[in-house]
């Protein structure tokens, strides 16, 4: 029998190895790299992927608001844009994901589903998120306009 180092293509071994550490269902082929395999042993018809684990990076950096002005436009998700709600703009983060705000000053933390892009102001001003006034009230933002935070991933509401 061939050794497997001498047949597989780099990185494929160890992604092998891994696999079968973690209980995958794939076995290595010279052909294919990989092929996936059923329980019982049989080829699948299909493979799906799990779901990616939530990003846990925080980011730290400003936050602003924004209100009235946009009261009822659709935001770039689509939905109107209600400024009473607990609602915020990201730059990158998909649409529906929640993440938890927290004022890096005061402690104070409010969690809020990224229904918009933004926000727009100049690289040199740090800014990472925009909130909707409702957010910005219970973390007692309305008055100073910007400060600083932590936004952080986190599950539903």
């Amino acid at each position: 029998m061939a050794n497997l180092r001498d047949v597989l293509p780099p990185g494929v071994l160890a992604a092998a190895a891994m696999a079968a550490l973690m209980g995958g269902g794939c076995v290595p082929t010279a052909e294919t790299g990989f092929e996936p395999r059923a329980p019982g042993g049989a080829a699948e018809a299909a493979y799906t992927a799990p779901p990616p684990a939530p990003r846990a990076e925080v980011q730290d950096g400003n936050a602003t608001w924004y209100g009235a002005a946009f009261a009822g436009r659709k935001t770039a998700s689509g939905e109107p844009f209600n400024p009473l709600g607990l609602t915020a703009a990201h730059r990158t983060l998909p649409f529906g994901t929640w993440v938890e705000v927290t004022r890096v000053d005061t402690g104070a933390s409010v969690r809020v589903r990224i229904t918009d892009r933004g926000p727009y102001a100049a690289a040199s001003q740090h800014r990472i998120i925009d909130l909707s006034r409702g957010a910005a009230e219970r973390i007692d933002l309305v008055k100073s306009g910007v400060t600083r935070v932590e936004v952080r991933i986190v599950e539903g509401p």
